[in-house]
């Protein structure tokens, strides 16, 4: 029986699915000796670019690539691979940054989780449950999606699935007050981790924003240093649309980290290079599918690789 694949050879494949033009074998449009020429640069701009990995963010790899092909340091084929992986890597490794959820203080280490209907919230929530209780801390999780039934039944299936708890009033109650009550809940209980789920919404939606700014008031009431993280939850799938969700949702709750889903399927990739160019906002994590182990911390260096590489 063969080993199961790892996480990065799983991604790079996923990445590397035929809808995806950048990361194709790029192979198929370099010289076979000497240095790229204009052609071949201007292919690979165009390939950024439909690979959903934004204007500036594009304009600062293929300005990168010029400068090293003028020091001559683009001379064949797999300079200039590795010259693009670096420059990805440039945009991409300062915001490489796992999160450790320690609290130093009394209370949980708390995770405000946000994001758009269906960019996988609550699945995430539920994938992280499980790494967190894997790795032996003790996990709630919090119902505040009250807008829909099915939200607060899917939590409360990965809470039996994991045996971990969750705090859940009746559909359409506060969200603020399942908030306020899980923090008081997981603070008394002794509990490491507290992951609190929050309504999908718009980020155009400004009433909605205005109370998941009065969620976070309410934990930080009950608990003066919390949350200790602020994730948004990114689709993948969704291009240049996702930079116009981090900007809203940075702006109303200052986010802390991100976690990109849906790197499968249509996703292209790119946008994680835009989003970490416009933000500069930690991704935390990464999600290819939909089972547990589909997510994993996010690695810079893994992740460029499987951007440009189709080998193992």
């Amino acid at each position: 029986m063969s080993e199961k694949k790892g996480f990065f050879q799983r991604l790079r494949e996923r990445l590397n699915k035929g809808d995806s033009v950048l990361t194709r074998d790029l192979s198929e449009l370099l010289p076979g000796s000497g240095p790229p020429d204009e052609e071949t640069l201007e292919e690979i701009e165009t390939r950024l670019l439909m690979a959903d990995v934004g204007v500036s963010a594009t304009q600062q790899i293929m300005d990168g690539l010029h400068e090293r092909l003028d020091r001559k340091a683009l001379s064949d084929r797999e300079q200039l691979l590795a010259g693009l992986e670096a420059e990805i890597r440039a945009i991409l490794d300062p915001v490489d940054a796992p999160l450790e959820p320690v609290h130093e203080g009394d209370g949980p280490f708390v995770i405000l989780v946000v994001g758009v209907n269906g960019s996988g919230k609550t699945t995430t929530i539920g994938k992280l449950a499980r790494r967190y209780r894997d790795e032996g801390r003790s996990v709630m999780l919090a119902a505040g999606d009250t807008f829909r039934a099915a939200a607060v039944e899917q939590l409360q299936t990965w809470g039996e699935r994991n045996d971990v708890p969750v705090i859940a009033h009746a559909t359409g109650a506060d969200s603020a007050a399942v908030a306020h009550d899980a923090v008081q809940s997981a603070s008394s209980r002794g509990v490491d981790v507290l992951l609190i789920d929050t309504a999908g919404r718009l980020h155009t939606q400004s009433g909605l924003m205005d109370e998941l700014r009065k969620v976070k008031r309410v934990i930080t009431r009950v608990m003066p240093d919390a949350p200790h993280e602020v994730l948004l939850v990114l689709d993948g799938s969704t291009g240049q649309n996702a930079i116009a969700q981090a900007r809203e949702f940075n702006q109303a709750v200052t986010l802390t980290g991100l976690a990109v889903t849906k790197l499968d399927g249509s996703a292209k990739g790119g946008v994680l290079l835009a989003v970490a160019r416009e933000l500069g906002v930690p991704v935390r994590f990464i999600g290819i599918g939909e089972s547990a182990e589909d997510l994993d911390v996010f690695r810079s260096e893994d992740f460029s690789r499987a951007l440009i590489s189709s080998e193992s």
